[in-house]
């Protein structure tokens, strides 16, 4: 597969770590819902990306939309609970969220969804994390971010009110928590700019998709 990276100038190590997670800064979004972010949570998230790309067994899917069967503008990765993750540093980020989260949360994350986004022209549509329990109750749902950056836009669903923007690539990090999959809305737009390739890795508590 053949994607474009546009590496950082600021992680120029190949060495793959995990930061402390005591830098993550909360932004409360309002009716119950917030994000943690901590940007550069992963050194050598240049080195991951062309891991991810090389190994992971990408998949293209077509979705109904509107009486038509369109492709997704991206592809994707799944891996359920008890799956071995495609490189071991996504195993040690899942400890680590769950330990830090453990009493929050309540439970740990289990499961691991990756989106390759190739160019500008990739993308996801404003949605909520709402098919199982995610409808119904809090839960959080942890993003690391590899790659270019693209921007992750945040919207309180249903209520037309200000846009939350946040740029994530080159191992940030973004924890969606609280009400946040049921009160508020996410997506990743299509970029007119010229847009290098990101990977997203999203992980779930048990039952959240």
């Amino acid at each position: 597969m053949s994607t474009h990276l546009q590496g950082s100038l600021f992680d120029q190590t190949d060495e793959l770590r995990l930061g402390p997670l005591a830098g993550l800064s909360r932004t409360e979004l309002g009716a119950g819902a917030w994000i943690d972010v901590l940007p550069g949570w992963l050194s050598g998230a240049d080195a991951l990306f062309e891991r991810l790309v090389a190994d992971v067994p990408w998949r293209a899917e077509r979705r109904t939309m509107y009486d038509h069967v369109v492709d997704v503008p991206r592809l994707l990765a799944f891996y359920a609970a008890g799956e071995p993750l495609p490189h071991p540093v996504l195993d040690e980020a899942r400890d680590t969220l769950s330990r830090h989260y453990a009493e929050e949360l309540r439970e740990p994350f289990t499961t691991a969804g990756l989106c390759l986004y190739r160019d500008g022209r990739d993308s996801v549509a404003w949605h909520g994390d709402r098919i199982g329990r995610g409808a119904r109750e809090d839960t959080m749902v942890a993003i690391l971010s590899v790659g270019a950056p693209r921007d992750l836009l945040l919207r309180p669903r249903g209520t037309g009110g200000a846009t939350v923007r946040r740029p994530l690539g080159h191992g940030d990090l973004i924890v969606m928590g609280g009400s946040c999959q049921r009160t508020w809305e996410h997506c990743v737009p299509k970029s007119a700019r010229a847009a290098g390739a990101r990977i997203s890795v999203q992980f779930r508590p048990r039952g959240v998709r």
